[in-house]
């Protein structure tokens, strides 16, 4: 019986706190990546430059501070018109869906997922973060029938009281 109230409310924990499987970066990591973005900047090497950016978006996309995301958001916006290469332009719209996930741009984030499977059908990070935005529309969406079936029932409830003390 304990087992079953533990996974009861495991279940409803998982649903409230939107547990996933994205990763999250912490700002030593980001300070760093930032750093060796300011180096590769004073070199002559295009790619070391275009890999040191693509790590920093990377974390700032997984950053646990909103202004980094958008940040991050940004940087990836601005660098995807310059890409060639499909494999390029796949990694940096995959970060853009964590970003958007990560912003609670839930339909941006699944739209830009999308595009990266078109690419690349069979993998697994954008199938899995594919899953994961579905996931939470449909947690929201549950959430939101909730609080709206909690306002439906209390008007109801106060209308049948104000009826009954007539």
């Amino acid at each position: 019986m304990e087992q079953m109230f533990d996974k009861f409310f495991d279940s409803v924990a998982n649903l409230f706190g939107g547990g996933d499987s994205i990763p999250w970066c912490d700002r030593d990591v980001i300070h760093g990546c930032e750093k060796e973005v300011a180096e590769a900047n004073k070199g002559d090497s295009d790619e070391l430059k275009s890999e040191s950016i693509m790590r920093l978006s990377w974390a700032l996309v997984h950053s646990k501070q909103p202004e980094d995301v958008q940040r991050g958001i940004a940087m990836l916006e601005a660098s995807l018109a310059n890409t060639g290469s499909p494999l390029h332009q796949r990694e940096k719209l995959y970060l853009l869906a964590v970003g958007y996930y990560r912003t609670a741009e839930y339909s941006n984030s699944r739209h830009l997922v999308e595009q990266c499977l078109e690419i690349a059908p069979d993998w697994r990070q954008a199938l899995t973060l594919k899953k994961t935005v579905e996931d939470r529309i449909a947690k929201d969406g549950l959430i939101g029938i909730g609080i709206t079936a909690s306002a439906v029932g209390l008007i109801a409830a106060g209308i049948v009281a104000a009826l009954v003390r007539r």
